[in-house]
């Protein structure tokens, strides 16, 4: 019984569409200008949640961005000066996926570099316990130990 409606609740809220934040009136009467609109909503990141983009944000300051996009498509700002005016006026950080430039390229190469080199490091690691233990050869038995080894063969002999 529980499985089902574990089941139940899981379907119930696949079913249920992705809200957006964007209110009625701010929608613009041009189906193409309105996607643009909402590509570039979802690129900028919303400055009072920080890790949510404008188009699915509440905050008033996340309402004022996307207006502030929608006036700027409806002057005939293409997509990349609709971005360039905002990241002029609030600072790279508006951006969800910051570009590719100087001041980034830390952001975007360090996790690949330290990847390649934690990989490369494991790989010198397992060489090192490979070569270390597999090419010397095994120290003598004792006097004790060869007696030891004879007794024990010789049980086993008799009890076949």
């Amino acid at each position: 019984m529980r499985r089902l409606m574990i089941t139940i609740v899981a379907l119930m809220l696949l079913a249920v569409p992705s809200v957006h934040a964007v209110q009625p009136d701010e929608i613009m009467g041009d189906p193409a200008k309105e996607a643009r609109a909402r590509d570039l909503s979802r690129e900028l990141r919303c400055m009072v949640c920080q890790n949510q983009s404008i188009d699915d944000s509440d905050a008033p300051l996340a309402r004022d961005l996307r207006l502030l996009v929608r006036e700027r498509i409806a002057a005939g700002d293409s997509n990349s000066q609709v971005l360039d005016f905002l990241v002029a006026r609030y600072g790279e950080f508006v951006l969800l996926k910051p570009r590719f430039e100087k001041q980034t390229m830390l952001l975007w190469l360090l996790a690949p570099v330290l990847l390649i080199a934690g990989g490369l490091a494991l790989w010198l690691q397992i060489r090192r316990r490979a070569n270390s233990g597999a090419n010397l050869p095994a120290p003598p038995l004792t006097a004790d130990e060869e007696a030891r080894v004879a007794a024990l063969m010789s049980d086993e002999a008799k009890s076949s």
